[in-house]
């Protein structure tokens, strides 16, 4: 049974992602907002949006060992690039509202950058190695 190997390492590494994305949120983050004097409304949208993240990866997470195991593999770049691209763009917006709102907190998401970067990395990788596979085959 062939599979990729690519999207199956980026599935198994964006449910992690999820796992520990809420569990950090449960035991950091989400205490110090439940514990500031914040309106109930802010905390409540912190809250979900720090959950929609989660569950984002989760989905990220299926979706990637689904296509890992998919047999036309044309058929799933499309979903491959689409994830790569949310992915980016979420990185965008963490990184730039850091510039805009804390400079000095660059440093909190260079770790982040550089997951980001090896995960979508591992999915332009996951999606290249099918265009080979796909030419390999066709050409025979």
């Amino acid at each position: 049974m062939k599979f990729n190997v690519y999207f199956l390492i980026v599935g198994i590494l964006s449910i992690f992602f999820s796992i520990t994305h809420a569990l950090n949120g449960h035991a950091t983050v989400l205490p110090l907002i439940d514990a500031a004097n914040f309106e109930i409304a802010t905390k409540t949208t912190i809250f979900y949006v720090w959950h929609v993240i989660t569950i984002e990866n989760l989905i990220f997470g299926i979706a990637f060992l689904i296509m890992a195991f998919y047999k036309d593999s044309a058929k799933v770049k499309f979903a491959a690039w689409t994830i790569a691209i949310i992915i980016l763009a979420r990185w965008v917006i963490i990184f730039s509202s850091t510039l805009l709102k804390d400079i000095n907190g660059i440093s909190n998401v260079l770790v982040d950058s550089a997951a980001i970067v090896i995960f979508v990395g591992l999915i332009v990788l996951g999606i290249r190695r099918n265009d080979k596979t796909v030419y390999q085959t066709a050409k025979i």
